[in-house]
């Protein structure tokens, strides 16, 4: 079978008017940005230039609904924002729950939609940057001039749910999507929206090693902290991820929650291991296309285009783009703060013996009998 036959045609974030030859690079990035989803659609609306605080620190948009909900929920001191809520089981920010109650009231599943799920700094980025140039192959066979990864940040071509579409109550209008249609979320299995549970659309999950987790989760949100806030210390943020007390947390909940259901349905749930991609990439991403329907033709092996996807995907091109270095996203969040190692095992580098040794002993307790092990 061909790719053209195989493999699902563009995603939301293409133009079909950049199929044309002829065009040269800032016209196809303009080209690029005025195919996505309009600004309040997607998140990528300038920061509000009159306040210092960035959005994802403020507590925009709460509905009555939300004011009422928040007030019956368990709280606890947040690593960033004010406070933690516990909502079906798992933590978010007072902006995050907000989001995700819109999410979960409007958002309508299409039978073709691709979700991609993590839990927080699991390779979000990644994984979004590998199924956006896996699906838009045909289109941007070429990985080395022109494509849109070495223009637009990955969190741009492949919005979050709640954190981007959904955000500070907005409804998006999807009429500028075409199928399939591909999207990103944190969110657990109990709280996707309905449609998304009872629909056929395909999830890719991937997610990591609970102390590689945690370290880069405790460095990314010092990132995110203010200069005024200081930075949370290591033992303060720790004893709180091993309570499960951390955004979209019990890290082991959401994960366990993930890989029944990809026992139960593994046509629908394709689980993915952060570790296991680091080391089999080529292995891994063919069975990613095997999973989305769209296999890699043996003429295309052939020229590469598996190794393309795999060299432009890296993290260390993906960290050194340009475009991943400067910028930042419209609630703040500076691109580069999304990429630090992305190495297996830096946890030893930051971990006391005992630390390590209690998240083993969790992972144990929280996982045995299910055959999922790290």
């Amino acid at each position: 079978m061909s790719t053209a036959q195989s493999c699902p045609l563009p995603t939301v974030s293409l133009p079909k008017n950049l199929e044309e030859e002829g065009q040269n690079n800032n016209e196809e990035s303009q080209l690029l940005k005025s195919s996505l989803p309009a600004e309040n659609d997607c998140h990528t609306q300038a920061e509000d230039p009159v306040s210092d605080v960035p959005k994802y620190l403020l507590e925009l948009g709460l509905t009555p609904e939300c004011r009422q909900l928040i007030s019956s929920l368990p709280a606890e001191k947040g690593w960033v924002a004010n406070l933690l809520h516990q909502y079906q089981g798992f933590w978010h920010t007072t902006r995050q729950l907000q989001a995700v109650l819109t999410c979960q009231n409007h958002f309508q599943a299409q039978e073709t939609d691709i979700l991609l799920v993590t839990p927080p700094k699991s390779g979000t980025t990644w994984l979004k940057a590998i199924v956006f140039a896996l699906m838009n192959r045909v289109q941007y066979p070429n990985t080395d001039n022109n494509h849109p990864l070495l223009s637009e940040n990955p969190h741009i071509l492949v919005p979050f749910l709640e954190y981007g579409l959904y955000i500070d109550s907005q409804v998006p209008n999807f009429t500028t999507f075409t199928s399939p249609r591909l999207f990103a979320t944190h969110l657990p299995l109990v709280s996707l929206p309905e449609s998304a549970k009872n629909s056929s659309c395909k999830l890719v999950y991937l997610c990591r090693n609970p102390k590689d987790t945690f370290v880069s989760l405790w460095h990314f949100t010092n990132k995110l902290r203010t200069k005024d806030m200081g930075s949370n210390s290591l033992e303060e943020t720790f004893d709180k991820f091993i309570r499960g007390v951390s955004l979209y947390g019990p890290f082991w909940d959401h994960v366990l929650g993930y890989w029944k259901e990809s026992l139960e349905n593994p046509e629908r749930v394709l689980f993915l291991k952060y570790e296991e991609m680091k080391k089999q990439p080529k292995l891994q991403l063919m069975k990613l296309a095997q999973f989305l329907g769209c296999p890699f033709s043996n003429e295309e092996e052939a020229r590469g285009a598996v190794d393309g996807i795999q060299k432009l995907c890296s993290f260390e091109n993906l960290s050194n783009l340009e475009v991943n270095k400067t910028g930042k996203l419209a609630s703040g969040e500076e691109y580069k703060a999304f990429f630090r190692r992305g190495e297996v095992g830096d946890a030893k580098n930051h971990l006391t013996p005992q630390m390590i040794e209690k998240v083993d002993q969790i992972t144990e307790q929280k996982l045995h009998g299910y055959g999922l092990n790290f």
